[in-house]
Order: structure tokens, then C-alpha cells, then sequence
């Protein structure tokens, strides 16, 4: 049965498939180059894409002549992920209890999803189980550190100063370094551990950047759509200013990006 931090992020991501694969989708997708190939995908690999979202990192494995099983918790970004990677088996699945034999891929990709299920440990000793003696799993998680784009948000918020409510958190955290990461891998019975840092820049029109929590997605999201209208506006006319501010010649922001990526071997 879920908890209360599971049933928080069920409800989260309820019905936001579209203006996810609309918005935030790219500044996740970024690191999903880098993803798999840390699992070795490559031509005829089998490859499960734990929490495929619009199925980023689905579509990359494809395209690299894998065969793509792709599964995630809400049935509204499966339906998302079938229709952009036709080439996939896309199927609805809630960790930490997957649909599949013992042993079925050679490889396991998960971008930016272990830190959104409650608990990870056990999230990731499911994937090792599915994955085949000498497989290899990639997972990344955003880094506790070199991450700024949110805070437009929330310098908007304060601006505004709209507080905010204690959402569920992880019962059992683990740090969002290299190190932390590869030992999580490691408690969970993965043999030689990796983590190593992502860094890119995330470039977008504030406008298409504001569409995300605008949408209701992720906490910040739930926090400005359950403001009243006009202090609602008041949070985006605040938003215009910061952000407006920071744009370039292009009219585009240049938002740093900071991951952590572990790979690991069963």
C-alpha cells in the first residue's frame, strides 16, 4: 500500500502528462544522451525505462536499435510515451513492485525518478532483480548543488510572499552527490558503483518555462494553481519582472542545470 509520500506524488502528477511533455520534459531530457550510454544501450540490447514520463529516454534507446520496454506510474504519460515512441512496449507499472520476470533486460535506465518514489531502496533492488547477471542500471537524480532554474519560482513567490505549505517528504533520504547516489546503488546489492555530475544550460522562453507549475506540476506547480486569481497574477507579474531580467539577446533564459548520474553493474 502507499504511503504518504507515494500517494502525495500519485496525486502530483495526476493528468499532467501533456503540459509535462509541453514544459519541463526538455530540461529532463538533457541528460538522457549520457543515460544511456552509461547503460551500454546500444543495437539489440533489451532495455527498461523505469518512469519513462513522454518517453525521452524511450525514444533514445530505439533509436540506438534497442528493444524498449517502458513502463510508469501514471497512466496519463503512458498513454504520452505510446503515442511519441510507438517503438516501445509501453506499460503502466508503480515501483517497487514491476510486472516482469527475474532477469528479463540487460539494461535499466531511470532519469530523475528514484528520488520520486518513497522508498528508493527498495525501488532500486527491484530493478537489480530484473536485470539480467552482468546488466547494468543508469539512474540520475537533479544534484544538491548548481541547480537555479526553480528559483525564479520561488523568487517570485517570495516576492509575492505567498508561503508555502509542508509537503511529504522522503522517509528515508539519501544525499544527491555522486557519492550519495552510487551508495544507495550499492545498499541495494549493485556491484561497482559509479556517480559522476551532470552540468548543462537549459535554454527557454520564460514564457514556455512559466507554463510548468502554471500547469500544476511538481510542488511548486501545486502551490501557484491553488492561489487565489489575483495573487496568482500577482506571482506571474513578479515572475515577468525577475525573469525578463535574465534573458538574453534571444529573449531565451539561460538556466544552469546540475545532475547526478550512477551507473552500476548486477
Amino acid at each position: 500500500m502507499a504511503g504518504e509520500f507515494d500517494a502525495h506524488e500519485r496525486r502530483m502528477w495526476a493528468g499532467k502528462a501533456v503540459p509535462y511533455g509541453r514544459t519541463f520534459a526538455a530540461l529532463c531530457g538533457a541528460a538522457v544522451p549520457e543515460l544511456v550510454a552509461a547503460a551500454g544501450v546500444g543495437a539489440g540490447t533489451t532495455v527498461l525505462d523505469v518512469g519513462t514520463g513522454s518517453g525521452t529516454a524511450a525514444a533514445a534507446a530505439v533509436r540506438l536499435g534497442a528493444r524498449v520496454t517502458a513502463v510508469d506510474a501514471e497512466p496519463g504519460m503512458v498513454e504520452l510515451a505510446a503515442e511519441n515512441v510507438p517503438g516501445a512496449d509501453v506499460r503502466h507499472a508503480v515501483l517497487p513492485e514491476l510486472p516482469f520476470p527475474d532477469a528479463s533486460f540487460d539494461a535499466v535506465v531511470a532519469n530523475f525518478v528514484i528520488n520520486h518514489v518513497e522508498d528508493p531502496a527498495a525501488a532500486l533492488a527491484e530493478l537489480r532483480r530484473v536485470t539480467r547477471p552482468g546488466g547494468r542500471v543508469a539512474v540520475t537524480v537533479w544534484a544538491a548543488t548548481g541547480n537555479t532554474a526553480m528559483g525564479l519560482f520561488t523568487e517570485a513567490l517570495d516576492a509575492a510572499e505567498v508561503g508555502r505549505p509542508v509537503f511529504p517528504t522522503l522517509p528515508v533520504d539519501f544525499e544527491r552527490t555522486p557519492e550519495g547516489l552510487a551508495g544507495l546503488l550499492a545498499g541495494a546489492g549493485w556491484q561497482d558503483p559509479e556517480g559522476r555530475q551532470l552540468a548543462w544550460t537549459h535554454r527557454v522562453s520564460p514564457e514556455e518555462f512559466w507554463q510548468g507549475p502554471a500547469s500544476g506540476i511538481a510542488n511548486l506547480g501545486l502551490v501557484i494553481t491553488g492561489l487565489p486569481a489575483a495573487t496568482a497574477a500577482l506571482v506571474k507579474e513578479h515572475y515577468d519582472r525577475i525573469a525578463g531580467g535574465r534573458t538574453g539577446a534571444d529573449g531565451l533564459l539561460a538556466l544552469p542545470a546540475a545532475a547526478v548520474l550512477a551507473v552500476a553493474r548486477r
